[in-house]
């Protein structure tokens, strides 16, 4: 039904639609987190705070999962790379994710402040640990990666963990933490009342000038100051997947060159930086659905400026650019993707179907009241 090329083209749509869906969902999640210490003074606001995410967090994480293993089966040479180089940072990241079923299954189980009190500081960092080492690795992935390809494809990392902390991929974590608090704050904003609102508004205030403004700081940095790499031969799009069968040269036309010759791509960051703009301008204010919506339409816009800036490279080798991945050159076989394809179709729908029930369900304000009347349930 589709040739190779088209296939290709639409699984990094896929994978795309499910990083976003994670970055709107698990990035709410991350931001009550980090938020929850500082925005509950005792330990019923804070039961309230964590019970504005109780019932979906697990569901949520899920789509990490379901990235993770996407890029395992559809681009393998990317799965390879990736995560054998960077395996103390992807553990640190897995580390850091650790805080979370611990901290929302444990806080409950001692009526003590100090029990209590400890696994909320637990749950900030579950929350604000991964979107700084998320953020980190996007600026890595803007960057380039040091690895290299053999004759025989055989991928060797020629990096350092201390090599990934530049000052671009420091800057990319601190917006990545900001961006999720944001959107977290927003979101607390929607499902809570009273004092735990006025709260959240407040943060809505501080934290959007300081995003706005580290957000303008690496898109002017990535625009201006970060070389991006040109393919000028390559094998056919719908040729068997071989990453040396092309030539490239390390300084092409850049991130600034790459969308002003594929114009209708500065939707992306124009959505980005105005759906951020109108969320913190609605936020401070009564709007809670249209803030949250904003916020999200800003975050699909920033992914989607990372993913368009990159195109067609899923990898960038900033040692040898010919060992560079594409998604045309680094995908599984042509069988392999169309079968996966029609699971996804099956069972995709399935899931997003569900997940709307869900939310549906549980939908509306956690108050003080509904929390204290059903303790069995309840965080």
């Amino acid at each position: 039904m589709f040739d190779y090329e088209t296939i290709r083209v639409i699984w990094w749509l896929f994978i795309g639609v499910v990083g976003i869906a994670f970055a709107l969902t698990e990035g709410f999640d991350f931001g009550v987190g980090t938020l929850l210490p500082f925005v509950g003074r005792n330990d019923i606001e804070r039961r309230v705070i964590i019970n504005t995410v109780g019932a979906t967090w697990e569901g949520n994480q899920v789509w990490l999962i379901l990235l993770g293993g996407a890029i395992f089966a559809i681009w393998p040479a990317v799965y390879a790379t990736l995560f054998s180089g960077l395996y103390a940072a992807m553990l640190l990241v897995l580390f850091s994710l650790f805080f979370r079923p611990a901290g929302f299954d444990y806080r409950g189980k001692i009526e003590d402040p100090r029990w209590r009190n400890t696994w909320d500081w637990c749950l900030f960092l579950g929350g604000s640990l991964p979107p700084v080492l998320l953020g980190v690795l996007v600026g890595n992935l803007i960057l380039g990666l040091p690895f290299h390809l053999d004759q025989d494809l055989r991928a060797f990392y020629d990096g350092s963990f201390r090599a990934l902390l530049s000052p671009f991929a420091l800057l990319c974590g601190v917006t990545g933490l900001l961006l999720t608090t944001f959107h977290g704050a927003l979101f607390l904003k929607w499902r809570s009342e009273g004092v735990i609102h006025d709260r959240a508004v407040l943060a809505v205030e501080a934290l959007g000038p300081m995003l706005l403004l580290a957000l303008a700081a690496a898109t002017l940095w990535v625009f201006v100051g970060i070389e991006r790499p040109e393919i000028t031969q390559m094998a056919a799009n719908d040729a068997p997947s071989n990453p040396l069968n092309k030539t490239v040269i390390g300084n092409g036309a850049g991130w600034f060159g790459h969308f002003m010759a594929h114009a209708w791509m500065w939707l992306a960051p124009v959505a980005g930086f105005a759906g951020l703009a109108l969320a913190w301008w609605l936020g401070k204010g009564e709007s809670r659905m249209g803030a949250f919506m904003f916020s999200s339409l800003g975050i699909a816009g920033i992914a989607l400026t990372v993913g368009f800036g990159l195109f067609p490279f899923l990898l960038i080798s900033a040692t040898d650019p010919r060992s560079s991945l594409t998604l045309w050159d680094a995908s599984s076989s042509h069988s392999t993707m169309l079968l996966a394809f029609w699971i996804t179709v099956v069972f995709l729908p399935i899931v997003l179907l569900y997940t709307r029930w869900v939310y549906k369900i549980i939908w509306g304000s956690v108050t003080e009241a509904s929390v204290l009347k059903d303790t069995h349930t309840l965080y």
